[in-house]
């Protein structure tokens, strides 16, 4: 028995019989059994490894260009895998599995945020990040290969947000950990960048909830470990659901669609449309390897696939280089 075989047996022994069974993945392409690694540990890996989650270290959470302490789409994403992961152990779920749909889950996200989000679905008529990051694992990654993930991380990835549930607990689980992820630390941010305080946060979410963000997420983290336990799903309290959804809605009105961040979002907008309206006149600027993927997708979906898959940093350097005249100065 290698080390491999030896890790799976050791699941069924070790986690809940709810929990996804690595030897039990299924995969588009078989490939051969790596003798060390699980199917979802290498699925974890391959994301890991990719440019599409390098990338995210240079993509806004929800404040733009704003500071080394400031969360990115990375940091999130870390964030998110170290909760699912506390918490699928205290279910005794799958953490291979639950930390490898964490990692994926904001891949295909658009620079600047919810903003840029928001501005790709205008101009592309429909666009959601969640399902352009199932289409960059499965295939944009490795010059239009995709990762061949399984079908248990694709579905967790994809299904992370939106109308439909995933498949699996852990893919549920993730489902939660976002949301915990980010409204605690956007609210931490929020902090830091001086537009909220303590006391601004409503009663009801202070008292359930906390108003320091470690004692925020120790207390949603309990609790979702506690009530999924006693209910065999994953879910919370009625009281501590109804806080977070208090907390959610705080976040929204006060942060996510503040007028203070209101020309962050529009000049983010504007550099996002001039960037789409130029490479659809002038397709022929895009980088080679996208070239070669119109026949298959077709203009416009080439160029979505471009312009979201862009960083905050890159997409100005992009913009200045485009639309910037190289004016010098005389002395």
């Amino acid at each position: 028995m290698n080390i491999r075989e030896h890790s799976e047996e050791l699941e069924y022994q070790i986690l809940s019989p709810q929990a996804a069974k690595s030897r039990e993945s299924r995969r588009k392409d078989p490939l051969d059994a790596c003798p060390y690694r699980t199917a979802y540990q290498r699925d974890r890996d391959r994301i890991l490894h990719s440019k599409s989650f390098r990338r995210l270290k240079h993509k806004t959470q929800v404040y733009i260009m704003s500071g080394d302490h400031y969360r990115t789409r990375m940091t999130h994403s870390l964030e998110v895998a170290q909760i699912a992961r506390t918490i699928a152990r205290g279910l005794r779920l799958n953490e291979d599995l639950t930390e490898a749909i964490a990692l994926g889950h904001d891949v295909g996200h658009t620079p600047f945020g919810h903003s840029g989000e928001a501005v790709m679905n205008e101009l592309s008529g429909h666009f959601a990040h969640n399902e352009q990051s199932l289409r960059v694992v499965e295939y944009l990654e490795r010059e239009g290969r995709g990762l061949n993930l399984t079908f248990e991380v694709k579905d967790g990835i994809l299904n992370h947000t939106g109308p439909h549930s995933p498949k699996t607990l852990e893919g549920r689980l993730v489902h939660l950990a976002d949301r915990i992820a980010y409204l605690c630390h956007d609210y931490d941010d929020s902090l830091r960048a001086g537009l909220l305080t303590p006391q601004d946060l409503p009663a009801v979410v202070r008292r359930t909830i906390g108003t320091a963000h470690s004692e925020m997420i120790t207390g949603l983290v309990s609790d979702a470990i506690l009530t999924s336990g006693e209910e065999q799903d994953i879910c919370q309290s009625a009281s501590m659901a109804a806080a977070m959804a208090d907390f959610r809605q705080f976040m929204f009105d006060r942060i996510y669609h503040s007028p203070r961040l209101a020309n962050e979002r529009e000049q983010a907008g504007f550099v996002l449309r001039e960037l789409y309206g130029h490479f659809l006149r002038h397709f022929e600027d895009l980088p080679a390897e996208f070239l070669h993927r119109e026949e298959r997708w077709g203009r416009q979906q080439v160029v979505v696939d471009y312009v979201a898959g862009l960083t905050d940093s890159y997409a100005v350097q992009l913009f200045h280089r485009i639309f910037i005249p190289p004016v010098g100065f005389m002395i």
